[in-house]
């Protein structure tokens, strides 16, 4: 009687879950994204030149698209709940070291060094993030689901902005620029302890109703990719299958896609408040909570980004034009921000640039890890997101720098305005013209979920 009652009850472990995810990733965005809140000060205290700040804001993104292979394929052997867990504590704690540069550096030599090493070592560690989080998508989402879900994953980063960027003015203005460091980093040593109470994978969750299995199984969730069993069954990853990840045209279109996105994300992060305080005149605390807005819309955006695409298949849109239209529309509505160059009213610059990010997160939220969860072969998911988030985040360092370089040579914000938004133009092109259809990689045999889709086909809906 008490197991049929069981079988018959329904769970929502999955939505948990995914809210667990979505902390991690919003104090990830925030440890990395700090920097530039406190970035003013720290600049006038030692010293620190347009083009220095902009070595330091990409120190981050150095490391980070080095981790990256490493970190997928620390993930794909060691699993994701030790490796996430390990990480987020590593890097919680090169966040708090952060805020002990005033203490041991001796010069404006001493402090650019550390600044750097400290900004560097933390997107070292934090390479396996994204990747995780697009395993446990797999993990634990039917394929209906995982635009949703990864376009809430996708949307820590204006989260992330819209509660710590206003918190982090505050705490500069009030206390001094180490205090926003103090604060994420003990903020991520708490959420490594919700993580390593409720994660596990599906099977072995002890909150998962034999009814939420089912409907993770049978709509194509991997829910074994990260099982002891599976990760020693998997075949070694083969010359072969790097070579598809390589050169496959559909993912070289992704893989530049998420670096135009990755491209706004950073000046975003990185360059737009010290744009506010430095072009448009703003104290750090107003422009602390002017980033709100843009943060929201993009935030907005991301999470309807997700569901239109997921709405479209089940209207009966081919998966390939379901992903790709939100993120073509997106991404052009983005390249408004380029209009901020001509004018005057801070009001209208944020009006402004919260289109251009509401845009920017439809095509984030449909259009990139969405794909990458649609498309990563099974026996290398953790190593195809680390190519797709290593190629992208390329631009967490090229763009900070491009940035200062060009504010250093022409004294123009509005230069470097136009420069990130023809990124969003090249993105639409891109999937518009050249992507083709969006299918998985290196798979031969039906799988459940290629199953679930044929299910699907047979009550009206198309799938590539």
């Amino acid at each position: 009687m008490l197991t049929n009652q069981l079988a018959r009850k329904n769970s929502y472990v999955r939505i948990w879950i995914l809210m667990l995810i979505l902390l991690l990733s919003a104090v990830a965005y925030a440890d990395r994204s700090i920097l530039s809140m406190s970035g003013s000060a720290m600049k006038d205290e030692f010293g620190l030149s347009a083009i220095q700040l902009g070595f330091v804001l990409s120190a981050f993104s150095w490391a980070y698209v080095i981790g990256q292979i490493p970190g997928g394929l620390f993930l794909d052997r060691f699993g994701t709940k030790k490796v996430y867990g390990i990480t987020l504590g590593l890097w919680s704690l090169a966040t708090l070291a952060m805020g002990f540069i005033g203490e041991f550096a001796s010069g404006l030599s001493g402090a650019l060094m550390l600044m750097f090493g400290l900004r560097f070592a933390l997107g070292l560690i934090e390479a396996p993030s994204f990747p995780a989080n697009a395993r446990v998508t797999i993990m634990w989402f039917p394929s209906a689901e995982r635009g949703r879900a990864s376009s809430l994953f996708s949307s820590a980063q204006y989260f992330a902005v819209a509660i710590f960027s206003p918190l982090s003015g505050w705490l500069v203005s009030r206390y001094g620029w180490e205090w926003p460091f103090f604060v994420l980093g003990a903020i991520g040593l708490i959420a490594l302890l919700f993580w390593l109470g409720y994660m596990n994978e599906p099977r072995k969750h002890p909150g998962v109703s034999a009814r939420e299995l089912r409907h993770i199984v049978d709509g194509g969730g991997l829910v074994e990719i990260d099982s002891l069993q599976e990760r020693k069954a998997k075949p070694r990853v083969s010359r072969q299958l790097v070579k598809k990840l390589l050169t496959n045209r559909m993912l070289w279109c992704a893989y530049i896609g998420q670096y135009c996105v990755i491209a706004l994300s950073y000046f975003f992060i990185t360059w737009f408040p010290i744009y506010l305080v430095q072009a448009r005149g703003m104290n750090i605390l107003d422009a602390g909570f002017a980033t709100v807005a843009p943060a929201l819309f993009g935030f907005l955006g991301s999470i309807s980004g997700g569901f239109i695409s997921d709405r479209l298949i089940q209207r009966g849109w081919s998966l390939s034009w379901a992903r790709k239209t939100p993120y073509i529309v997106g991404m052009l509505m983005a390249a408004s921000l380029i209009i901020a160059t001509g004018l005057n009213s801070n009001f209208w610059i944020i009006t402004v640039l919260s289109f251009a990010f509401y845009g920017k997160g439809v095509a984030a939220g449909a259009g990139t890890w969405a794909i990458i969860a649609d498309t990563a072969p099974k026996e290398a998911v953790g190593l195809a997101g680390a190519f797709f988030n290593g190629f992208g985040n390329i631009a967490g360092f090229t763009s900070p720098i491009l940035f200062g370089v060009i504010v250093a040579l022409t004294g123009s914000y509005g230069i470097g305005l136009i420069f990130v938004g023809a990124h969003c133009v090249v993105a639409a092109l891109l999937f518009l013209f050249v992507m083709g259809p969006i299918e998985r990689v290196g798979e031969e045999q039906p799988s459940a979920e290629s199953a679930y889709q044929q299910q699907g086909n047979q009550h009206g809906i198309k799938t590539v």
